[in-house]
């Protein structure tokens, strides 16, 4: 019987281990428990090793090296002590979105709230520990970061319209970290320039993470985000994902999954 501390929802289960039948598809699926510290340190040392003790920044760095392809903008944070900001490669811009359960929405967009655009480490880090961690956000409620070229974190928006997505779901109580580990990847250049953004939607039942690609037609580029997900969140290398295009969801009007205890079928669904 598979293990009931797998991180993966019902609809996002890597398979091959110990088995369990998924409901409705008479498959066997596997669930995995969650690695300590999964992803920190491994990948992007620079805002891995960034401490908050007291309030205070400290820009040292880990011993661990970020892989040879991988140039990060973050990699060469000074030592303690050191005031001068360290900028990261690119601008990005936090965005929140909030529906009480019940209430229908019919203008998504209308509900994005923007709350602060970054640019280094340090006020990457001055943002970060102001927001509150998934666990604590009440449903329905997003979390959205994206680059500083996307005027509005929406399908339509002219950066996005070509791309897609992939989709992670999550048993509750695993987002804090797995979050956190994202946002520290697509910040500090892991996935090159192939990502646009990456989104937390928190439901009733599950959490749901999504990271926005630049273009849908990139099998190549796809598969190879794929593989960065899987690595910097430490996952299994046959964990199942879900891809969509924007263009799909434009078309379907976000109905990825019918579910009465996740989506009103009255309107779109923004994950």
């Amino acid at each position: 019987m598979a293990s009931s501390n797998g991180y993966f929802s019902n609809h996002s289960q890597p398979r091959g281990v110990s088995t369990a039948i998924t409901p409705g598809s008479g498959s066997q699926t596997t669930t995995v428990t969650a690695p300590m510290g999964i992803g920190r340190g491994k990948l992007v040392p620079a805002l891995a090793s960034v401490a908050r003790r007291s309030g205070r920044l400290s820009l040292s760095l880990s011993t661990e090296k970020l892989p040879a392809d991988k140039s990060s903008a973050i990699s060469s944070a000074a030592p303690t002590g050191d005031k001068t900001p360290h900028p990261l490669r690119s601008t990005w811009v936090f965005w929140f979105h909030h529906r009480p359960p019940g209430n229908k929405v019919t203008n998504y967009e209308e509900g994005i709230r923007r709350i602060a655009q970054f640019g280094s480490i340090e006020s990457f880090w001055s943002i970060w520990t102001h927001m509150q961690i998934p666990s604590r956000l009440t449903p329905t409620t997003d979390y959205l970061l994206f680059h500083s070229g996307v005027k509005r974190p929406v399908w339509e928006d002219p950066l996005n319209i070509t791309g897609g997505k992939w989709i992670i779901r999550l048993r509750k109580g695993f987002a804090d970290r797995m979050w956190e580990d994202l946002v520290i990847a697509v910040i500090g250049d892991q996935f090159d320039d192939e990502v646009c953004g990456c989104v937390l939607s928190v439901r009733t039942g599950e959490d749901i993470m999504s990271v926005w690609t630049r273009d849908g037609n990139d099998q190549r580029a796809i598969d190879g985000i794929k593989a960065t997900i899987i690595k910097v969140l430490n996952l299994p290398a046959n964990t199942i994902m879900e891809y969509k295009s924007n263009n799909d969801s434009l078309h379907d009007r976000g109905n990825f999954r019918h579910h009465p205890s996740h989506h009103n079928h009255n309107q779109p669904d923004r994950t």
